[in-house]
């Protein structure tokens, strides 16, 4: 994954490759590309990733440069993006380009921005609030909240 940025630089990116065969629990980091043909549970930070078709990870990512063919469950963080044919992602992407193959599939938000790079927060959470009951409270007076989701109404039978 080469950019025009890097190929000005004399220095080449070093490349690291995690194997078919590893499974990494906890975060990696490099100061250059990563080629994830392996598992990861953990975040990972690289100036660029290639995630391989039988590649998983499960965390977040940030990278200049992100090229995804497996499965990602997490939000991404990078200035290119692209999603191959056989990606699987379930998270959102912070990016300033993006590039999605048909037969994709993605779950989530993509959020176009000139500094995807940066540590912003995401999309602020919402944290349930208890009642003087110790109820979920949801707003209204019944306290008829179970979780975020709200019954609805029977419908009459037939």
């Amino acid at each position: 994954m080469d950019t025009s940025a890097r190929a000005q630089n004399s220095d080449p990116l070093s490349i690291s490759t995690i194997g078919e065969d590893l499974t990494i629990t906890g975060n990696a980091t490099s100061t250059g590309e990563l080629h994830l043909d392996g598992r990861i549970h953990g975040d990972v930070h690289c100036v660029a990733l290639v995630l391989g078709e039988n590649a998983q990870l499960e965390g977040n990512v940030v990278a200049e440069d992100v090229m995804i063919r497996g499965r990602l469950i997490g939000s991404v963080r990078a200035l290119r993006v692209m999603l191959q044919s056989q990606a699987h992602v379930e998270g959102n992407l912070f990016h300033k380009s993006l590039s999605i193959e048909q037969g994709t599939h993605f779950e989530g938000e993509s959020r176009p921005s000139e500094d995807p790079l940066s540590a912003s927060p995401e999309v602020p959470t919402i944290e349930p609030q208890l009642n003087q009951n110790g109820r979920l409270d949801d707003g209204n007076q019944r306290g008829s909240l179970k979780g975020f989701i709200r019954s609805l109404p029977e419908s009459p039978s037939a």
